[in-house]
């Protein structure tokens, strides 16, 4: 595939980054390659190459060999993701903890097994860093505490901005340079790179669910990480010895899902920040998040029940996930946070008062409706409580 020597806008690179080579090939799709295996009469050339990538990572050059080698398919979504991050790579994985699993796995293959992390996270991912899964011991500390918390062994340091599920901010250039020379994994599923881009202010690491925005449509799970070329070659050894590989049609869905991200993420940003200001002039609600960097995510603290909320709304979907072209509603301290200690899950901002919704391309006043019933059977009896919001951000799309 041709990579464009000048820069183009983000929405340009969304459309073509990664099928710049269509056109003169015919096509006007990208072909989905299904194959696992490829058939080579030169056992002593295929050889070289597999000794090649063994010692470096590198995709090997000329035809594919083996599916956990690499695919074509899916090596078009990650040149395209890489672009759009504004990183030399991107390696792509069967889900956003396969591919966390792996940076943790190459920075313990060097000794490196300490990781200093920033609550909150993804709840799955704290329980990985948590229970020691996969050999690693966890610091956790605010954003000012992280240069203090590195020791000789710290192999990690791992945020996300905006933080799942309270949408709390940090400064990524201020926790990039404290981390020295320690690499630093932004998780910025919320974000997508319409929103930021991490690399841009010192992340080496930019971790993606690729299940929620990036695919868009609630029918894809993967995940990604974008870096240098040199870590992610180690990513690919990793991916290639545990098998934790993208399947080729989820690789297709993710490049098409990566054409219509600028405008799905504008749009429902836009729906999300009108929702976040009627929210907070609610009466029935007490506590409205909303990033400054704006989004389609808000997490928001009722009064009265929320588990009644979740059981009322008709229009808005009650699940689990997030960035689907549909509106979503859960309760993180009995889903997407459960396996978090209580205590842990608390001091890091996730109550049980607390609801996440991931907002979708529905006409707004439609979703206001929906929340607006939902809301009432809660607040019944309730009492008028003092309230206190965080301030929304304008309604405007970002």
């Amino acid at each position: 595939m041709d990579t464009p020597t000048a820069s183009r806008a983000l929405a340009t690179e969304a459309v073509h980054a990664g099928r710049d080579d269509l056109a003169r090939q015919g096509l006007h799709a990208p072909p989905i390659d299904l194959s696992t295996t490829y058939p080579s009469y030169d056992s002593q050339g295929e050889a070289a190459r597999i000794d090649a990538f063994a010692t470096t990572g590198a995709i090997p050059e000329g035809p594919p060999v083996y599916g956990r080698l690499g695919n074509p398919t899916v090596a078009r979504f990650e040149t395209a993701l890489a672009r759009l991050e504004g990183t030399e790579s991107a390696v792509a994985f069967a889900s956003g903890m396969a591919a966390l699993s792996a940076v943790l796995l190459v920075r313990g293959s060097l000794g490196l097994r300490h990781v200093v992390a920033v609550r909150p996270l993804y709840g799955c991912s704290d329980h990985l860093l948590t229970a020691g899964l996969l050999g690693s011991e966890v610091t956790w500390t605010d954003p000012a505490g992280i240069a203090a918390a590195l020791r000789p062994d710290t192999g990690l340091v791992m945020v996300e901005s905006p933080a799942n599920p309270t949408l709390a901010e940090i400064d990524l250039r201020a926790v990039a340079h404290a981390c020295g020379s320690v690499p630093l994994l932004a998780d910025s599923t919320f974000a997508t790179p319409v929103l930021q881009r991490p690399a841009e202010h010192g992340a080496r690491l930019v971790l993606h669910s690729a299940t929620k925005y990036l695919g868009g449509h609630g029918d894809v799970m993967a995940g990604v990480v974008a870096c240098d070329e040199e870590f992610a070659g180690r990513l690919r050894q990793v991916r290639f010895a545990t098998g934790g590989v993208l399947h080729p049609l989820a690789g297709y869905l993710l490049l098409r899902g990566l054409a219509t991200l600028p405008v799905r993420v504008r749009a429902a940003s836009a729906n999300a920040a009108e929702l976040a200001r009627r929210l907070a002039a609610d009466p029935r609600v007490a506590r409205v998040h909303y990033p400054r960097i704006g989004g389609a995510m808000i997490a928001f603290e009722v009064h009265g029940d929320p588990h009644q909320v979740i059981a009322d709304v008709r229009l808005i979907t009650p699940a689990v996930s997030l960035g689907s072209v549909d509106t979503l509603i859960q309760h993180p301290a009995s889903i997407s946070h459960r396996i978090v200690d209580t205590t842990d899950r608390r001091d890091a901002g996730v109550s049980d008062k607390l609801l996440r919704l991931s907002v979708g391309l529905e006409d707004v006043e439609d979703l206001w409706v929906d929340l607006d019933g939902a809301l009432r059977r809660p607040f019944r009896g309730a009492g008028n409580c003092a309230t206190s919001h965080d301030e929304p951000a304008a309604a405007s799309a970002p």
